[in-house]
């Protein structure tokens, strides 16, 4: 990707906007081009999450990533120096960017669809999970914490580990798999809550469920501090265990009249579209000036 990535021919551009979580950001262009890079996290699978890749790899896997992963820390860490500013899409991976790549970031978080969930008067006796079935999701801590407890857990999604999930699992948790949109809003608005039980650079999934008025129980760390309010539109755990995990959905349920619904949902409208538009075009507005001023040029309007 880093070399087709620098075959794009973008000189005829006064300003380019990269998002990305990966090599998007090596784009090269022309000394008066303004390039913003909008980042997701800087490429996990060479920094922060390198040793879990390389230790979850069989040897011959981990002999040929061992340079090639070297290789792109290197040309990622050197193209971070292609773009004139970083906007990340939490304060989380901020600090990621000032510490692999030695660079200031503005924070504007994602925008969430927030329109597209409503609030709905019934409510299940289930728990809800959402998301890729992939290690770092936790997935698996999940399924045998709810295997243990009895509790109904549903897991919408799939990936790599769904048979290994779905061989420890009880007959309390229900897989449905990947399902469609209408689905998907449906368990969000009459879970009982959300298991958010890994780390997220930001994590749009509890935002969806708060915009359905239901709270989230999320491993407190990451995204999530940025997004669910202990106690009010959530509750977090701070050790990603079992027990850790079924404590706190005790706790919930010990406090289920503390969560309104109407002002989880009012939380979660403050991460809307409108509000992404207003905050990157600031941004825009003021990078093209100071651009333009750099390049010495004063007639320059955003």
């Amino acid at each position: 990707m880093p070399l087709a990535l620098e075959q794009f021919d973008l000189r005829g551009y006064d300003l380019v906007i990269s998002s990305e979580s990966g090599p998007a950001k090596g784009v090269l262009t022309s000394p008066e081009t303004l390039h913003i890079c909008y980042c997701h996290t800087p490429m996990r699978y060479v920094w922060d999450m390198y040793h879990d890749y390389m230790s979850n790899s069989g040897r011959i896997k981990r002999f040929f990533m061992a340079p090639l992963l070297h290789y792109l820390r290197i040309w990622d860490r050197l193209s971070a120096d292609r773009v004139d500013h970083f906007v990340a899409n939490s304060a989380n991976v901020a600090r990621r960017i000032a510490k692999h790549y030695r660079r200031d970031a503005d924070v504007v978080y994602p925008p969430v669809a927030v329109d597209d969930f409503c609030v709905s008067e019934q409510q299940d006796d289930f728990y809800l999970m959402v998301g890729q079935l992939v290690g770092y999701k936790r997935a698996d801590l999940a399924v045998k914490a709810f295997t243990r407890s009895g509790k109904r857990l549903v897991i919408i999604g799939e990936g790599e580990q769904g048979r290994l999930l779905r061989e420890i699992a009880g007959n309390n948790v229900e897989f449905l798999g990947r399902q469609p949109f209408e689905v998907l809003r449906n368990h969000y608005s009459r879970c009982q809550a959300l298991i958010f039980p890994g780390e997220e650079d930001f994590g749009i999934v509890p935002l969806e469920a708060m915009a359905s008025g239901r709270p989230v129980i999320a491993f407190g760390k990451g995204g999530a501090l940025e997004t669910v309010v202990d106690g009010k539109t959530g509750i977090f755990f701070h050790e990603q265990t079992e027990d850790a995990l079924l404590e706190a959905v005790e706790r919930f349920e010990g406090m289920k009249s503390h969560f309104h619904p109407t002002q989880i949902r009012a939380h979660a409208c403050g991460f809307g579209p409108e509000r992404f538009r207003a905050e990157m075009a600031k941004i825009i507005e003021s990078q093209i000036q100071a651009h333009a001023r750099a390049m010495g040029r004063w007639d320059v309007q955003a």
